[in-house]
């Protein structure tokens, strides 16, 4: 029995728009293959991991690679390695297109990153034709186990909201107590009470109020906020 395997990463990115939490996607792409929207599948930004590299370096060069993200927030959440795995025609023929040996079992290491979506432009390229932001409750059938793994990096962000500082990498630097409290509601999947909620925002050590308002909104505008990460 041949035990031989690739070992891969896949970046889930997470980004939010103020209403939404967004999940970003790739279509991939090879030159002189037609890459008609229903031929191949869409996929969260993942390649195969070098020899020679760390997993934390393989994650930030292939999500600069096929999308020209750099700088950003990543963190490792989990490994997914079910045989099965592949088990569709459509990821069957992309894998012939582009692996050396598409036959071989692939483990992979699941990244989610964070993105304020206001700072950042993703641009294609490599094997990705195209970059684009999805919302996260209307996301298609993606390749391979992607939409298990984008689930897997929903938990996980979940669990390190509710005691870490990391959502604040989503917002942009100046927000409303109304937009961090939406953004934790829709990662928690659960609605917050205002009061209770500005309550403990007071307490959320980093949170600085300033002296600005928002402009150009036909609300009242509201305060803004910024983060100031603790030394």
């Amino acid at each position: 029995m041949n035990a031989a395997f690739d070992l891969s990463v896949d970046n889930v990115v997470f980004g939010f728009d103020g209403e939404q939490l967004q999940v970003l996607l790739i279509r991939q792409g090879l030159p002189g293959v037609d890459m008609a929207p229903d031929r191949f599948h869409m996929a969260v930004p993942g390649d195969l991991v070098f020899p020679e590299e760390g997993l934390d370096q393989a994650a930030h060069r292939i999500l600069s690679n096929l999308t020209s993200l750099d700088g950003i927030y990543l963190k490792q959440f989990r490994a997914f390695g079910a045989p099965d795995r592949v088990f569709e025609e459509k990821d069957r023929e992309w894998l012939t297109r582009i692996r050396p040996h598409p036959e071989r079992r692939v483990v992979t290491i699941g990244y989610y990153s964070l993105v304020a979506m206001a700072d950042y432009t993703p641009r294609p390229s490599s094997f990705a034709s195209r970059a684009e932001w999805c919302p996260l409750s209307d996301l298609p059938r993606l390749a391979f186990d992607h939409n298990d793994i984008v689930k897997a990096g929903l938990l996980q962000l979940r669990e390190d909201v509710a005691r870490e500082s990391v959502i604040f990498e989503l917002l942009p630097e100046k927000f409303t107590l109304g937009q961090l409290q939406r953004l934790h509601e829709i990662i928690l999947d659960k609605d917050l009470d205002k009061r209770n909620f500005r309550k403990n925002v007071k307490r959320m050590e980093g949170v600085v109020p300033l002296d600005e308002k928002q402009e150009g909104v036909l609300h009242k505008p509201a305060q803004l906020y910024t983060y100031v990460r603790p030394q």
